[in-house]
Parts: structure tokens; sequence; C-alpha cells
């Protein structure tokens, strides 16, 4: 979870009672620009996520699932796979990339089909990290 600008999401979710209640079972890990909070499969994740959403709400800027080792996506592409509407492959054609600076995200461009984040050398240069995030073919549209 990407905190919001003047925000910082650990201490708000160790703050309040009904968060640590919701984390009671994980151990959320505080990073530069927000929160990592583990989960072993994609049914929990989402229901964490459901659990959190008044959070997620008001104080995220962006919510990623790490589905492989540097490979992300967004809670619609997740979902999707949950309900089996999509399935994971090699590649996938609706990718964007995030790029973070000083714990802000600071730019996101979609990629082209079949492209991956070398290709993009201005985006690695300028960021202090770089998330290859998968989306929903809808959110594309939006």
């Amino acid at each position: 979870m990407i905190q919001k600008e003047g925000t910082d999401l650990y201490r708000t979710l160790l703050d309040s009672e009904t968060s640590r209640e919701i984390l009671r079972f994980y151990r959320p890990r505080k990073t530069e620009c927000g929160v990592i909070i583990q989960n072993s499969t994609l049914g929990g994740a989402l229901s964490l996520i459901s659990e959190l959403n008044w959070y997620i709400r008001r104080y995220v800027a962006e919510l990623f699932l790490e589905i492989s080792p540097e490979l992300y996506c967004t809670r619609d592409f997740a979902t999707d796979v949950y309900q089996r509407s999509n399935k994971l492959k090699e590649t996938w054609s609706f990718s964007k990339l995030i790029s973070i600076k000083d714990g802000q995200i600071m730019d996101e461009i979609w990629m082209e089909p079949h492209s991956s984040k070398e290709d993009y050398p201005h985006i690695l240069e300028s960021s202090d990290y770089v998330l290859e995030v998968w989306c929903a073919e809808y959110e594309k549209e939006e």
C-alpha cells in the first residue's frame, strides 16, 4: 500500500484499535512509501483488503498485490484472477509502470504490449523504484 502524501500509514494502522484487530495475525512492514502486508493466498489478500477498505480509501494513494517477484497487479486484476475472469500468463497486454521517488508516486505510464521495464530507461533512471503493474483490461479504458 502506497500512502498518500503527508500520511504515515504504518502509524495510522497501529494507532487504530480496529485496524490492529484486523491485522492481529499479520506483521505489517513499514517502507519509505507505505506498508507491506504479506499474505499467502490471493483470496486471503483480497479479504484483508476488503476489511481494511476504510483505511485504504482515506490513507492509501495506490494499492498493489505482488503476484510474483517484482511483478504487481491492481486490486481489480487480482479480483478478476480470483473469480477466474482472467488467467495468469507469461505476459499481459495491460500493464503500466509506476515510478516512485522519495516515497511518492511520480509517474504512471502505460506500457506497450509485450514490452518490459527495461524498454523505458527514462523512467528507470529518474526513480528510486519502478513497479510493473498488471491491470484489468477495463482499467486502461478509464
